[in-house]
């Protein structure tokens, strides 16, 4: 299954929801399944997902392309850690358009 095919396919497959992460050489990583970027820098990017919270973490980090009507995002830079985190991030500091639009 070439990575075209991977994004033209369904999330939700048996009930189960399906979300892609495919990190290319540590420098691009893709991501299906977004539902809101909630903060980024060059260091830390926080990615609202279906799964929950998805912190990237490394240096000169930077988002290339975000499209939420098909619910991707690519991330370019040094990745030095990806972790999940199902706690409750903080509202009050806005998403991306709110960065945007200050």
């Amino acid at each position: 299954m070439t990575v075209e095919d991977r994004r033209n396919s369904q999330n939700i497959v048996n009930g189960n929801i399906i979300q892609n992460l495919i990190l290319e050489n540590r420098e691009r990583l893709s991501i299906s399944g977004v539902l809101d970027v909630l903060s980024f820098d060059d260091q830390v990017v926080v990615v609202e997902t279906e799964l929950g919270l998805l912190n990237v973490k490394g240096e000169n980090l930077k988002i290339n392309k975000l499209s939420l009507d098909t619910s991707e995002v690519i991330i370019e830079g040094e990745v030095d850690n990806l972790s999940y985190s199902q706690k409750d991030y903080e509202k009050n500091s806005g998403g991306f358009f709110s960065k945007i639009f200050k």
